[in-house]
């Protein structure tokens, strides 16, 4: 053996091991697959205002924005900084009908619906239009809560087919203030300007991306065996040596990965803007195309991959350090 690779592997033994904290989690279980790609509302904010509580919109990709910093406490307080901003691509949304709830000892429970005359053909697709609407807003006697059900409009966007999503969304104020405004918003359209203001904080609900079978090294970030325990790099699953073959859930296994329901809360909306070129790119975002519509831009990153649709409302815990004025924006990098 030369000096030269003598040397070397005097190197390699001396080299420290690499370590790094686990990166995956097994907090959400059971690790179940999102049933539908429009995200389901368990809790929804209360407001004195009868507006609708949420706003349903699509993922167009990421840009730069150049703003000033008006965080009181924050050390670049009046200077320019740069922050990471998600598009949400927000046309119209339609009110296709509206539905009753009833307090019952099993919580709210749906009572009544009352479909719009005035549908669009593209919403059969997703469901059966009834030929004749006899019920009537007049004919419900007893609610105690109503809520809207809405469909997006993805003809309006270029790269989405004509099939829409068929949500429900809440609504603020008292009931009677509620019944006043699902009769005015009926079979009319709700931008997304009547629901979010700039400034203000929001909570996204989504799907994330799906990436298949994965093997448990991706999956929940275990360690690979080393170089002197075996010549080959596989991963170091931790369960019980006996009995053989009887592994824990606890233990990380290989599975499915991603494609699960999440939320994240408090989401800074920066802009809510209507040109196109203001944040579209020259021959549109990759893999979506260019923004037509209203769009909003939200600090940081959204669950999901792009034209992936999310859901977002107002928050349920709102973080009262972030400020409830939008910082003023210089410049937008595509």
């Amino acid at each position: 053996m030369t000096a030269k690779s003598s040397l070397d592997v005097s190197l390699i033994d001396t080299m420290p091991k690499r370590n790094a904290p686990r990166k995956g989690t097994l907090q959400f279980w059971p690790r179940r697959r999102a049933k539908k790609e429009l995200a389901r509302v368990r809790c929804w904010a209360r407001t004195k205002e009868a507006k609708p509580l949420g706003f349903i919109g699509y993922k167009a990709g990421m840009v730069h924005v150049l703003a000033v910093d008006n965080r009181p406490k924050s050390l670049t307080k009046d200077e320019e900084i740069s922050l990471p901003a998600t598009v949400i691509e927000c046309p119209a949304m339609k009110v296709a009908g509206i539905n009753f709830y009833q307090n019952d000892y099993n919580g709210l429970m749906l009572r009544s619906t009352i479909l719009s005359p005035n549908l669009d053909k593209e919403l059969e697709k997703k469901i059966d239009l009834p030929k004749n609407i006899k019920k009537k807003i007049e004919d419900v006697k007893e609610f105690d809560e109503i809520r809207l059900l809405v469909y997006t409009q993805p003809k309006l966007i270029s790269s989405l087919g004509k099939k829409p999503k068929l949500g429900e969304i809440a609504l603020g104020g008292s009931k009677e203030e509620q019944l006043k405004y699902a009769q005015e918003k009926l079979g009319k359209e709700i931008t997304v300007e009547e629901v979010f203001k700039e400034g203000n904080v929001v909570d996204v609900h989504g799907v994330t991306t799906g990436k298949g079978f994965q093997g448990p090294v991706k999956r929940h970030g275990v360690e690979l065996r080393g170089h002197k325990s075996e010549k080959v790099r596989r991963g170091n699953i931790r369960g019980p040596w006996h009995p053989h073959g009887n592994k824990m859930w606890t233990a990380p296994h290989s599975g499915r990965l991603g494609y699960n329901l999440r939320t994240e809360l408090n989401k800074w909306l920066l802009k809510i803007g209507k040109k196109e070129e203001e944040v579209s790119p020259k021959g549109g975002f990759n893999r979506y195309g260019l923004v037509k519509n209203d769009f909003i831009l939200l600090k940081g990153s959204v669950m999901g991959p792009k034209k992936r649709v999310v859901t977002l409302t107002q928050p349920i815990r709102p973080n009262e350090k972030i400020p409830k004025e939008a910082p003023q924006i210089k410049f937008i990098l595509k």
